[in-house]
C-alpha cells in the first residue's frame, strides 16, 4: 500500500509593514515650531538693532532731510557733512580721548578692587562678614542722587574737580562687581587654596597662582560690565566736570543738541554717536565668550 503524496502547506503571504512617513506629525510640528521661534527671535533681533541702524541714517543724512516729517530708511543723498562739521567745530577727539581714560582706568582699578574684596567675603572667614556683605548690597538700593552732594563736597575738597580722577575714583567701588566677583570665587575648590597654602604659599602668591587663573570668565564680565558703565555714565561727570575740554562723550553729546553753530544738531549728535558706539563694539567683541562663560558660571554658583 503506497503512502499519499504530501502536498506542500500553502506559503503564508507576508504581512505587509506600512511603511512610516519621513516627516510624520511631530517632525511637521517640531518644525514648524523651529520656524516659528526662528521668525519670532529675527523679529527681536531687528527691533534691537533698529536704533543702531537709524543712528547711522540719521548721522549720514542731510540737515534738511533729517528734520522733515517725510519717512524713509536711507537718505536719497547720504553724505558725511555731519562728521565733517561737528569734528571740526567740537573737540570731538579730547572727548573721545576723556572718556577711553576714565572708562579703561576707572575699569581696570575697579575689577581690581572687585576681584579682591570678592575673594576676601567668599573664602576668608572673619567676625562680621556677613553683615558687612549686607551693607554691600544695601547700598545697590540707594540713587546716586542721594548721594551727589556729599560725594561733590568731598571731591572738591580733594581739590579734584574738572579733572579725569574725579569721575575714576569715586565709582571704583563697585558694589555689583563684588557680588559678582564673589559669587563665581564660591565655586572656587577650597582644597586648592589649602593645597597651596600648606605648600607655602602666601595669601598674595595663591590669590595670583592659584584662583585669579580660573577667573577669566568673571575677569570678562566685570571688563565688559564697568567700561559700558564708564563709558555712557552721564549724571556725575556732568556735575563734576566743567570745562569743554575735559568733556566725556556724553555730557558733549548733551551741548551739541542746544548748539546754534549745527544747521542740523541732531545730524551732529548722531555723528558722534556713531563714533562713540565703536570702542563699546570692539570690548564686547574682544570680551564676548568669557562674559558668556561667566554670566553661566556666576548664575550657576
Amino acid at each position: 500500500m503506497t503512502a499519499a503524496p504530501v502536498r506542500p502547506a500553502p506559503p503564508v503571504p507576508a504581512r505587509r509593514v506600512p511603511e512610516r512617513h519621513p516627516r510624520s506629525h511631530r517632525e511637521r510640528r517640531s518644525r514648524r515650531r523651529g520656524w516659528l521661534l526662528t521668525a519670532g527671535l529675527t523679529a527681536v533681533a531687528i527691533v534691537i538693532v533698529f536704533p543702531l541702524y537709524w543712528m547711522v541714517v540719521s548721522a549720514l543724512t542731510p540737515g534738511g532731510q533729517s528734520q522733515s516729517s517725510e519717512f524713509y530708511l536711507w537718505p536719497s543723498a547720504p553724505t558725511t557733512a555731519n562728521f565733517t562739521e561737528v569734528f571740526a567745530t567740537q573737540p570731538v577727539w579730547r572727548w573721545l580721548g576723556n572718556s577711553f581714560l576714565v572708562a579703561s582706568v576707572g575699569t581696570a582699578l575697579s575689577v581690581c578692587v572687585s576681584l579682591g574684596a570678592g575673594y576676601a567675603l567668599a573664602k576668608f572667614r572673619f567676625r562680621g562678614r556677613g553683615l558687612l556683605y549686607a551693607l554691600f548690597l544695601v547700598t545697590i538700593m540707594i540713587p546716586i542722587q542721594v548721594t551727589l552732594v556729599p560725594a561733590f563736597l568731598v571731591v572738591a575738597r580733594l581739590g579734584l574737580v574738572d579733572s579725569p580722577w574725579a569721575v575714576i575714583l569715586p565709582t571704583l567701588f563697585d558694589v555689583v562687581g563684588i557680588f559678582i566677583a564673589r559669587q563665581f570665587m564660591l565655586g572656587v575648590p577650597d582644597a586648592l587654596i589649602e593645597a597651596a597654602r600648606l605648600d607655602g604659599a602666601g595669601e598674595l602668591r595663591t590669590f595670583f597662582r592659584v584662583v585669579l587663573p580660573s577667573c577669566g570668565p568673571l575677569v570678562g564680565v566685570l571688563v565688559i560690565l564697568g567700561f559700558m558703565n564708564r563709558w555712557n555714565d552721564f549724571l556725575w561727570p556732568l556735575v563734576v566736570l566743567q570745562g569743554n575740554e575735559s568733556l566725556t562723550v556724553p555730557v558733549g553729546l548733551s551741548t551739541l543738541t542746544s548748539n546754534p553753530a549745527f544747521s542740523s544738531p541732531w545730524g551732529a549728535v548722531m555723528a558722534v554717536a556713531t563714533v562713540a558706539v565703536v570702542p563699546l563694539l570692539v570690548v564686547f567683541l574682544v570680551f564676548q565668550r568669557t562674559f558668556v562663560q561667566g554670566i553661566a558660571s556666576t548664575g550657576v554658583k
